[in-house]
């Protein structure tokens, strides 16, 4: 008997950017997809491209590191130039895909989109068409289909179809369906898609059935199963991989996915996904921080685990920062690679300071809200600014974004001890990705706050230099 092919579909970043999934950082998002791609996943999901010229970045990076598996970004139907702001950023990925997303049941049509249906019908015909004519590859995914009036499904389905949709996709977003009814509604699904176009499947797990009504959708005919490489609310992909393994005959289907990279492949995503604003390891890599350097590894070595760590560096940084990998490899004999992030911190381009710090006040206590008093000068300007914060390092980090008049994505931050004692000295580093490009800044102070701010703000000095040219 020959096995079924299916596609599986990886949603993490569709559930990271809508809230209901855990929070991704772009660094971390770009090495989830690199992870994804290496694994074997057919499809790599994102959410609605945002952020103007930063999600434009995103998606752009992501078409370069994803090579074997279709990249899927949906347009934002509230946007009239969606579609095509969209094809400008995933033009270049090696397998595009773009998606149109939209709902079918009442409730969510009327409170969420505020149309009626034959508005909905139209919406789906015209970006389906739109995006058909710019991408070979267009998918229509059906919100909450279960609720929908099965006649109209049905219409939406045609006019999806009929617009040039290559994959037609369903949502269980009530997650309210039995493994039994989701496959009676699979079947009559199959019924009416025309051949040649694939059938996906978005299952809810609200009441814990979402794998087993994913298994049964397979059994039925569907192609495309969306999974989730670490959040709950859907498919899990470790479990339906493994059961499409151990069950390929009952179900009469299979998949690419490896089951032995599968172990090690989760592992390392919910790692990426698990990690918090304030606990961002210090490497794209989880176990680089163990790899060590000594004063026999040549530049290529050092300029790879720069690479590594997130950095881009000009020729002269790169002489820069090798001189003085050399210098305290030879005296300290070795050197980490939190190490090796301090020596780009203090050595690579370093910009006039456009703001400078003139004082900061911290109070923080266990019965009340970390404050930062904050006063920076720029040019002859004095600028001061009080910011609440989780703790005194985050209330600065606010109030310096609040005076420079910018948001950045903190990538990493690391203190560390240079000096014994109860007087020593601590150096802080600190990591930004600004526009996609990761810049770093260091401080030393006795007072960790201190050395934190000083770090931020030299970060943010060279992100204003390079940006405005002051």
């Amino acid at each position: 008997m020959v096995s079924h092919r299916i596609f599986v579909s990886d949603v993490t970043m569709k559930f990271a950017d809508a809230g209901t999934g855990p929070a991704i950082s772009f660094r971390r998002k770009i090495e989830l997809a690199k992870q994804l791609d290496r694994l074997g996943v057919d499809v790599v999901e994102t959410g609605v491209l945002q952020g103007g010229k930063s999600g434009s970045l995103l998606v752009k990076s992501l078409a370069s590191a994803v090579s074997g598996s279709v990249l899927a970004v949906p347009v934002d139907p509230s946007d009239p130039a969606s579609p095509e702001t969209v094809w400008e950023a995933l033009k270049e990925a090696a397998k595009p895909r773009m998606q149109v997303i939209l709902p079918v049941s009442t409730v969510q049509m009327e409170y969420l989109m505020h149309k009626k249906a034959p508005q909905i019908l139209e919406l789906v015909k015209g970006l389906v068409s739109r995006c058909a004519s710019l991408c070979p590859d267009t998918e229509f995914l059906a919100e909450d289909f279960g609720r929908c009036e099965p006649a109209f499904l049905k219409q939406v389905i045609l006019a999806a179809a009929e617009s040039g949709a290559t994959t037609i996709s369903v949502r269980d977003a009530a997650g309210d369906l039995l493994p039994e009814e989701f496959q009676n509604s699979v079947r009559e699904l199959r019924a009416i898609i025309p051949e040649g176009i694939r059938l996906g499947v978005w299952c809810s797990n609200t009441m814990f059935l979402a794998d087993a009504c994913a298994v049964a959708a397979v059994r039925e005919g569907a192609d495309e199963i969306k999974v989730s490489a670490c959040c709950n609310a859907g498919v899990s992909l470790k479990r339906f991989v493994n059961i499409l393994k151990a069950r390929e005959d009952a179900c009469g289907a299979s998949c690419r996915v490896p089951t032995t990279e599968l172990d090690r492949a989760t592992a390392r995503i919910k790692q990426l996904c698990e990690t918090s604003r304030h606990a961002v390891p210090a490497t794209a890599d989880g176990a680089a921080e163990e790899i060590r350097f000594s004063v026999h590894d040549d530049r290529e070595a050092v300029m790879r685990q720069v690479a590594r760590l997130g950095y881009d560096l000009s020729e002269e940084d790169s002489l820069n920062v090798y001189d003085a990998f050399v210098r305290l490899a030879s005296k300290n004999g070795s050197i980490e690679a939190k190490e090796l992030d301090a020596i780009v911190a203090s050595v690579a381009f370093q910009a006039p300071a456009a703001y400078k710090l003139e004082s900061y006040v911290i109070n923080s206590g266990n019965v009340i809200s970390a404050t930062c008093h904050l006063r920076l000068r720029k040019d002859e300007r004095l600028l001061e600014s009080v910011c609440v914060g989780d703790g005194p390092v985050d209330a600065a980090f606010l109030a310096i974004e609040k005076l420079v008049d910018r948001s950045y994505e903190l990538d990493d931050f690391q203190i560390q001890s240079v000096t014994e004692g109860r007087e020593a000295m601590g150096e802080a580093v600190v990591r930004l990705r600004s526009g996609g490009k990761l810049v770093s800044g260091r401080g030393i102070s006795t007072d960790i706050v201190g050395s934190s701010i000083m770090a931020y703000l030299n970060a943010v000095n060279k992100i204003v230099y390079e940006e405005d040219g002051v």
